[in-house]
Formats: C-alpha cells, structure tokens, sequence
C-alpha cells in the first residue's frame, strides 16, 4: 500500500449508517480516513425496538466498528467524545484535550430524543436510540412484571402492570405491538400470581392519528390492527406530564410505572460547534450539496441535517436516506480531489416507509403500491435482516424470528443491567 501520511485527510465523526457510508464509499479513493464515535460500535437502530423488547439479544444488532474495518488499512478509528470544532484551523475537539486536524470533515452524529422542553421526563420515560436504552427499556419492562409478580396491593399491582408509550410514529406502534405480544401471548404461562394477559399496553397520541408519515388507509389498518393485540389507543391528546407514578393527559391521569418515549427527536449539538442555522430540532439547514452553510469542507448528514431534498420536502430521518447521504458526500470528494469544485446537489431518493405491528403483521408504502398484513411483515423482515451486518448475524436475526414466529419464545429474556432486585415499592 503507499504512503498515504500527507494524504487529503477526511475525517468523520459518527459511525452510523451515513458515517460508515463514506468510509466505504471512499474506498481505493486517495484519502486517509479517521473515523471518530463515542461509542465503539456501529448499531442497527431499526431494530433497537426488539432489543428492547427481548427479541433479540445486542450482540445481533450491533458490531464493532474497529472489526468492521480491520481490513481499510487507510482508516483509522477513534474512541472518543467530539466537544467542537475550530473551523478557522480545521480541527475537531476531543473531551480529553485531543484535537484532530481535517481536510474535509463529515459530521454524522445523529440524535437523541426530545421532550419539547421537559428534559425532566427522561428518567421517568426513556427513549430508544442507543444500545443502552434498549437495555433499559428491557430490564424495566421485565421488572415491572416481576415486581407485580409479588405486589398484594390491587393499585399497585394494576400500575406495574400498565405501560404507556408515548408517541405514535413507527417507534412508538412497534414498541406497542411487541409489548402488547410479549404480555398477552409469550409471558402467560411464566408467572403464578399474576395473569400477564391482563396487562394494559397504552399508545398515547397528541395528532388525530399514529403512524401520520403513512397514507391515512395504512394508518388506518394500523390502528385495527394494534386494537386486535389488545393495545389502547389515545389520539389527540398530547401528554403534559410525566412522573415516576405515570402520565397525564388532557383532564386524566393514569397510573403506570413503564412509560416510553417515541415522540420526537433532537440533532446532536453539531449546529451550536459550528454556530449556524439549526431547524427546532437543532439539525443544521445544509446547503444544496450537504455542506454546512459557510464552510464547503464541512458536509452534514443523517439526523444531523436537514434538507429539502425530496420533492420540496425534507429528506426523512430514517437509514437509506442516511446511506444516500453517504454516497453522495463520497462522490463530491472523489469529484473535488480531481479538482472540480462544482456544486453537486443531492437528490434523495424514496423507496418506501416501513412499519411492523407485532409479529404478524406490517405497513409498507412503497409509493406506487400499499402493502398491509401478514405479506409486509415478511416484506419487513427481509428488508432489515439485507441491511444486518454479515452473513453470521443475518442467519442469527432470521432464526430467531422464526423461532418467536413458530414457538413464541423469546431467548432474550435477561435482567442483566442495573438494580435488578423487585422491589415493591
């Protein structure tokens, strides 16, 4: 391999779907590539849910980057935590008092979830964007039933038995459909003192209707079909607070001890390093090639940016547009380093919205065509186990969908993380 030391040096910061993108993209290309994330895996995060859920155990969804490109000698990945950038020299800020100098610089660092100015929530409601709040999610959802599993007081019992999500988008109906699943058909035969089928599962809904990326038919079918798993649903009432004893909503209160929260997200803090226009979200407006405004080396993409790249409207926040992303910010810097620095627009190309309800049915709008049922479930699954990281994981996400489908066994039932012991109060 030649010397690459006085290379164009690209660094990116995120390893996620449009972070590990470029890398790929810019293979053979003559660069060095640092790589730089807090964490040191790449995730899955559209399977976070089943994580959380006890589907699926974290090793499935989620690989170590530094494995991932053991072979891309070029590349050079960072354990590390980004606190700015200085834009005048060209270097990126480490939490430790490292600084990385770049040439051109591709931030990818995704979000996190919003409360709409009630960070105070967080700890009584969760949400799902990383590994640990999956597991989480999934020790307090196993616990809950543990815990009313020895509770003798019927209040008490009922709350730790009530579980609300908040928020009806696709996160928020696939978190509702497999919990409703877990309760009412693969937990009922484990405990003694408690019947599990009796569990309420409540999606809470400030808009008239969950899944509203979706054509209002699908929505529709989704609604019908979260009502057939036993699921309660609230539209039209936005939550306006969150406690350790539950949740209020317009006039009411209802008492649970499991409250998830997939009702919104918010940009890294990538626009405040910067110090240039953010949208509510916080996610850079990028200009019409995915740099930031005023600094053509620096190019935004992911959660971390927003842009009205598809048909007048801005481009989803959702994997393949991610991955698109990626692409496009490869080629221009293929394109610049043989010197043409002309603009290259991005175009966001659409291939469908995706949702599953359960283990036995989904929501595929395609555009061209609407798929709903037991036929775009298995749609889904094929969908996401192409995109799963090699041939070993692949083979293990699809056994053990099977084996829920066909058994309704779910292996990863651990409470492995945190204060474990039930207690009753």
């Amino acid at each position: 391999m030649s010397d690459l030391s006085h290379a164009h040096h690209v660094v990116i910061v995120g390893a996620g779907f449009g972070g590990l993108e470029v890398v790929h993209r810019l293979a053979r290309a003559p660069v060095r590539i640092t790589i730089i994330d807090q964490r040191n895996y790449h995730l899955f995060q559209p399977l976070l849910y089943q994580v959380a859920t006890a589907s699926l155990a974290t090793s499935e969804i989620a690989w170590p980057v530094r494995h991932l490109l053991r072979k891309r000698k070029e590349v050079t990945t960072l354990l590390a935590v980004v606190t700015g950038i200085d834009s005048e020299d060209g270097k990126v800020l480490l939490e430790d008092g490292g600084v990385v100098a770049y040439d051109t610089l591709v931030l990818a660092t995704g979000a996190r979830h919003a409360y709409f100015g009630h960070d105070e929530w967080e700890s009584h409601a969760p949400g799902l964007k990383t590994l640990e709040d999956a597991t989480t999610i999934r020790r307090r959802i196993l616990l809950s039933f543990e815990r009313a599993e020895r509770e003798t007081d019927p209040e008490r019992r009922a709350a730790l038995l009530t579980f609300v999500i908040v928020g009806g988008g696709p996160t928020g109906v696939e978190l509702a459909g497999t919990i409703a699943e877990l309760a009412h058909e693969n937990l009922r035969e484990d405990f003694r003192h408690i019947d599990t089928r009796k569990a309420r599962i409540v999606l809470i809904e400030a808009g008239p209707r969950i899944l509203p990326s979706f054509t209002e038919d699908l929505s529709t079918y989704a609604y019908a079909a979260l009502e057939r798993l036993g699921v309660e649903i609230e539209l039209g009432r936005p939550v306006r607070e969150c406690t350790g004893n539950g949740v209020a909503f317009d006039d009411r209160k209802l008492s649970a001890k499991v409250i998830l929260w997939a009702a919104g997200v918010r940009a890294s803090s990538a626009a405040d390093w910067l110090g240039v226009p953010a949208d509510h979200a916080n996610r850079i407006k990028v200009e019409p090639d995915l740099s930031a405004p005023g600094y053509p080396e620096i190019f935004v993409i992911g959660d971390t940016a927003t842009i009205d790249g598809w048909q007048g409207k801005p481009v989803p926040g959702i994997a393949p547009a991610a991955k698109q992303q990626g692409r496009h910010v490869a080629t221009t810097i293929k394109i610049r380093l043989r010197g043409d620095a002309s603009p290259r627009p991005f175009r966001y190309k659409h291939s469908g919205s995706l949702a599953t309800i359960g283990k036995r049915s989904a929501v595929i709008d395609f555009g061209w065509i609407r798929i709903r049922g037991w036929i775009a479930w298995w749609i889904w699954g094929l969908a996401h186990i192409y995109f799963v990281i090699g041939v070993r994981n692949r083979l293990a996400v699809a056994l053990n969908w099977l084996w829920i489908y066909a058994s309704g066994d779910r292996s990863a039932r651990l409470i492995t993380q945190g204060e474990q012991r039930p207690k009753l109060r």
